[in-house]
This record gives C-alpha cells, sequence and structure tokens, in this order.
C-alpha cells in the first residue's frame, strides 16, 4: 500500500499525467482541424446574382458553388423578363451562405394566363373597368359610343377590330376598348347590335 502511495508522489507519476495531458490537448486539435476540412463549418460562399438567367443556366452556376437550385413558384408573367428566367431569389444576391445550400428561385412563366370575359355588359363604365382591370386587363382610350340612353354603360368590349362577348377567353394585359352607351334618346340599331355581339341582357 506505501509503494503505491509513493508511485502516485512520484516524479514518475507527474510525467506520466504530463504526458497524457499533451496528447489529448494534441488529438483535441487534430480532431478539430479534421472537422473543419470535412465539414467546411466556416467556408461561406457568396450567392450569385440569378436575375433573367434561365433554370438550366441557372442549375449549372450552382452545382459549380455546391449550392442547390429550388423553384419556389412561377410569378405572373412578366413581359420585361425572358420566359422560364429567374425573376426572383431568396437568399439574395450578395449573402454569403454554406455548402450545399438551398436557392430557392421564382420563375417568369411562358405567357400571360387566360382570362374569362365576365358579364359586364349593362354594367357602368367605372364597374367594368375595376372588374376587368383586377382580371388583369387594360383599358384602353379611345372608346366607341352607339345610342343608348344609358350613358356609359357598357354595351360591348372590342379587342381591335375583333368584338368580344361574355365567356371569350383572352390573354392578361390584353388591351381592349369598351363601346359604350351615348346617353342620348335615339334608338339603338340593333342590326348594330347584332353585329358587335352586344348582349342586351334579355
Amino acid at each position: 500500500m506505501k509503494e503505491f502511495i509513493a508511485y502516485f508522489k512520484s516524479k514518475m507519476f507527474l510525467r506520466t499525467v504530463i504526458g497524457m495531458v499533451i496528447i489529448l490537448i494534441i488529438l483535441s486539435f487534430i480532431l478539430s482541424r479534421w472537422l473543419s476540412a470535412t465539414t467546411r463549418h466556416d467556408e461561406k460562399i457568396p450567392v450569385p446574382n440569378l436575375d433573367k438567367l434561365t433554370f438550366s443556366e441557372v442549375e449549372n452556376i450552382l452545382n459549380n458553388l455546391s449550392l442547390e437550385a429550388v423553384v419556389l413558384d412561377s410569378s405572373s408573367f412578366d413581359p420585361n423578363y425572358p420566359k422560364f428566367s429567374v425573376t426572383g431569389q431568396n437568399p439574395m444576391a450578395g449573402d454569403s451562405v454554406k455548402m450545399h445550400r438551398k436557392i430557392y428561385l421564382t420563375i417568369n412563366p411562358s405567357g400571360f394566363g387566360l382570362v374569362t370575359i365576365p358579364r359586364i355588359f349593362g354594367k357602368t363604365l367605372r364597374q367594368a373597368e375595376i372588374e376587368l382591370k383586377n382580371l388583369g386587363l387594360r383599358i384602353g382610350n379611345s372608346p366607341s359610343y352607339i345610342p343608348d340612353k344609358g350613358k356609359d354603360v357598357v354595351r360591348g368590349i372590342k379587342l381591335g377590330d375583333r368584338s368580344l362577348s361574355e365567356g371569350s377567353k383572352i390573354k392578361k394585359n390584353t388591351l381592349i376598348n369598351f363601346i359604350l352607351g351615348s346617353g342620348n334618346d335615339e334608338p339603338i340599331d340593333i342590326t348594330y347590335i347584332d353585329s358587335i355581339g352586344i348582349d342586351d341582357g334579355n
């Protein structure tokens, strides 16, 4: 027992303890460097600007940076961007991210979607404008007038030289013009109304 206690008090035991501590420190340092090299914990990658690039171009760029492209959704068609190009990204360009981070993209669709002309014939100009603008249509500044006692009451819609009826399908952002009542007491020319496809409400 005395020899055992004496060993703990000896220089040999002290050297052994110091040696073990040094070995533990060295192993901890090596492990830390290995983990850092393996996970690249401190490495940051600047997110590139992907605006107006096609999805295939984006994939090539992000794959080379060890980042992943994910399409979040398709936005409403924007004529200022090429079809199927990036209109938005998250994280934003210039942000720093870790490897394998997902970059979420908003893609411009191939074109404007179709909308259906609702039942607006017989409504006031103001009511019809609000309803059609909410559908994504543009209202022109060149309405035409026909004899009708209802002033500025919608009696038809024209797309260029073509008349549209309720239920017609046209692309969003299309420019249309109204056919309106003139507000006078002259009788309506039924033949003219039939020729432009106006719904008289009956």
